[in-house]
């Protein structure tokens, strides 16, 4: 059992680390003067081009075909989790910082709880200690975000090193002074791309039903999200200069975020889902709001402020507590079943819970029709 968690254990910490990466690579290209509209475009070009040829040869024998309803849902799906969502988060980092726009990312899970009753693809037991967790949780990120946006404070940064990859860039003073000066619209941002992420994984769950085939699906939203991107850049900005790239941070950002964070981290985190579940994947994700602090602080001279870390704190807190809600809330439906469980083992060794509802239906059926049968004889 040891071996068998350290894997999970270990593929969700190279999950985090990549993340944190992107964080600080998305930071260096936009203070290098990159569009970061271009950025999004790129990126998702990058992913297209990995996961295509992916979704082709491993899902080709038993892909079914497109509809005009799944191809609806992953233009959404582009929309809100893809395009939408990463320019207003870039948007937001750059009026702020990486280490605030990743304690941000914190928010999700409890937005899509909110979502999630609204659409009605949760219901909310208040009477229950579940229920309790969850809303108590949901309230604890929104004060954690309003304490980021509203309040400041002393710099309280551990350690000063003389290691800034972006010190003297003009940019990046420009970026100081903007942030400064409107963290208060970078924190709506962030929060915004939140929303718009947390809504994507409502689309998304309409979209695994509809078109059950994740490479094809994931390959496909990626798809949409490059021609939505495209599009808004080329709106925007028609400058053929932006989209240079040559042998440095623009393209090192483009294709990090693109193929490892949008291709392989996926791959590495959808297995870990399927080994372990969605909640144990979950509770890593404040892991890369530390990294992204001490990365920030050792290589972009970013400083952590006394807000900053307290709207952490309430914010990591409410996430665990929305955890714990749904993780108490699903071992209380599985406790209440009234049908034998039984266990079997799979291929690979590892334990499944399997509830044996096909067999007391069956039986259930057969006892009926027996008495009908006497019924009719007597």
């Amino acid at each position: 059992m040891g071996g068998d968690l350290a894997k999970p254990v270990a593929a969700m910490v190279v999950v985090q680390v990549m993340s944190a990466g992107v964080n600080i690579f998305y930071k260096l290209a936009v203070l290098d003067g990159m569009d970061m509209r271009v950025l999004v475009a790129y990126r998702y070009l990058f992913a297209s081009a990995f996961l295509a040829p992916l979704a082709y040869f491993i899902e080709r024998k038993r892909r079914t075909k497109l509809t005009w309803r799944v191809l609806v849902i992953s233009f959404l799906c582009g929309l809100t989790g893809g395009s939408l969502a990463q320019n207003l988060y870039i948007s937001g980092m750059k009026l702020t910082s990486a280490t605030f726009a990743s304690a941000t990312t914190n928010l999700i899970p409890g937005v899509t709880f909110v979502l999630a009753l609204i659409f009605r693809y949760e219901r909310l037991a208040v009477r229950a200690s579940s229920g309790q967790a969850k809303v108590a949780g949901t309230l604890l990120g929104v004060a954690g975000a309003m304490l980021l946006t509203f309040y400041k404070g002393a710099d309280i940064t551990p350690w000063h090193t003389h290691v800034n990859l972006v010190a003297s860039s003009s940019a990046h003073h420009a970026a100081d002074e903007a942030a400064d000066a409107n963290r208060v619209m970078g924190s709506l941002l962030c929060i915004a791309s939140c929303v718009f992420y947390a809504l994507w994984l409502i689309l998304q769950a309409n979209l695994s039903r509809d078109y059950p085939f994740h490479y094809s699906s994931t390959a496909l939203m990626c798809v949409m999200s490059t021609l939505q991107s495209v599009a808004l850049a080329l709106w925007a900005d028609r400058d053929p200069a932006r989209w240079r790239l040559g042998l440095d941070v623009r393209l090192l950002a483009s294709a990090y975020s693109g193929v490892l964070a949008s291709g392989v981290m996926l791959v590495v985190l959808s297995w870990c889902v399927r080994k372990r579940g969605p909640l144990f994947a979950s509770v890593f994700n404040p892991l890369m709001l530390l990294l992204v602090a001490i990365l920030s602080s050792l290589l972009l001279g970013e400083r952590l402020y006394l807000g900053s870390a307290l709207g952490a704190v309430l914010i990591v807190g409410g996430l665990y507590a929305v955890l714990w809600g749904k993780g108490r809330e699903v071992t209380t439906k599985v406790s209440e079943l009234p049908l034998p469980i039984v266990t079997t083992d799979d291929d690979d060794g590892n334990v499944d819970v399997v509830v044996a509802v096909q067999q007391a239906q069956a039986s259930d059926r057969d006892s009926k029709e027996q008495q009908q049968r006497s019924t009719r004889t007597g």
